[in-house]
């Protein structure tokens, strides 16, 4: 996967809209008032990557769970649990274990604990088209980077208009490469393990260990 911000787009700390349309402000920030109010956060979520002059098309599906900034991500046969200050990265193809102290791989890189405040700096947005999936009313916002070299053309971010709950985001970037994902279920404040963001090392005595100061 070239990014995991498409993964982790549902967080959000919403302070500033400059230059933005005023609807898309009043929508967002309610969207963001609602989200901080949950103590938790589940989702299952599909995964869509196509490039047609590439001949590229990528689908899978994952779940997230996300507390605070606290998360554990299942993905590609991956799982990523950040327990607030460490990431753990296994991979039990590889059977190996990546333990670092930084939450993020790259500028690019956007967590699931971060979710929707990637765009707070640098993207202008504005409401778009209306669209009834399955009697959803599904309002995009539509998001233009500021940076005239992104290698983002735009981003649409779908919420339901009756939950105010993010149902999808699509990118598309300037190299033709379309990225969507698709919440199929979003629940609130279930009852999580306490060990659920702890990660025991016991358990993978057989993998590679390596540490990344």
């Amino acid at each position: 996967m070239k990014r995991l911000f498409i993964i982790a787009f549902l967080a959000l700390g919403l302070t500033g809209f400059a230059q933005s349309d005023s609807k898309a402000e009043a929508l967002l920030t309610e969207v963001s008032k609602k989200i901080k109010a949950y103590n938790n956060i589940s989702l299952d979520f599909k995964y869509e990557l196509n490039n047609v002059s590439e001949n590229i098309k990528q689908e899978t599906r994952g779940d997230v769970v996300i507390e605070g900034e606290k998360y554990k991500l299942n993905i590609l046969g991956v799982t990523r649990i950040f327990d607030g200050k460490t990431l753990y990265t296994i991979s039990p193809e590889d059977e190996e274990v990546t333990i670092s102290s930084d939450n993020t791989e790259d500028e690019g890189t956007i967590t699931p604990s971060k979710m929707l405040s990637f765009y707070e700096d640098g993207y202008t947005y504005k409401m778009d088209i209306v669209q009834n999936v399955k009697g959803r009313k599904i309002q995009y916002v539509k998001l233009n980077p500021i940076d005239t070299n992104s290698e983002i053309k735009h981003i649409l971010l779908g919420i339901d208009a009756t939950t105010k709950h993010i149902y999808n985001l699509i990118e598309v970037g300037k190299n033709g490469t379309k990225t969507t994902l698709t919440v199929n279920s979003f629940k609130t404040d279930q009852p999580i393990s306490k060990t659920l963001f702890t990660f025991d090392e016991s358990k993978y005595s057989d993998y590679f260990i390596n540490r990344i100061d």
